[in-house]
């Protein structure tokens, strides 16, 4: 069962606070090309453990499109439990290996999403989830081409 779209377009608010979850991507890619080696490890755990979030974060938002349904297909509930469980993952790998998995999972879920969110109704949003994803794992893979130049 198809709904009616979620919105026709993103509201202003979601592409304003959509953008403002990119500062903490890009901040973090350079702080740890930037700051003194005795603080780098903590600013890499932090930056891995904010990508870990959102990737996480993109997991339950399939809940939330399957939650919208009657008879939601059983893929939007399994498929929504493979990004915590990466991200999780990630997190605990050395940051230099755990954002490479953060960057690669942002693709590979927009990918995902690019199948998933027209059948569910919310196309309007894939423009706004290609720029983010863009930005989010290119500044996961700046940041972890910095931890392993050092």
């Amino acid at each position: 069962m198809t709904l009616s779209p979620v919105f026709s377009h993103p509201p202003q608010v979601a592409l304003r606070l959509g953008y403002l979850v990119l500062v903490p991507f890009v901040l973090g890619a350079a702080l740890v090309w930037i700051v003194r080696s005795d603080v780098q490890p903590h600013v890499a755990a932090g930056f891995s453990a904010y990508a870990g979030v959102v990737v996480a974060f993109l997991g339950g938002v399939h809940w939330g499109l399957g939650l919208r349904e009657e008879y939601p297909p059983h893929g939007l509930f399994g498929w929504g439990a493979v990004p915590p469980i990466a991200a999780v993952i990630a997190i605990t790998m050395p940051a230099y290996a755990g954002l490479v998995v953060h960057g690669v999972m942002l693709v590979v879920c927009y990918l995902v999403d690019r199948k998933v969110y027209p059948q569910h109704g919310a196309s309007a949003w894939l423009t706004l989830r290609f720029r983010l994803s863009v930005i989010g794992s290119l500044a996961c893979f700046v940041g972890a081409a910095a931890l392993s130049a050092a």
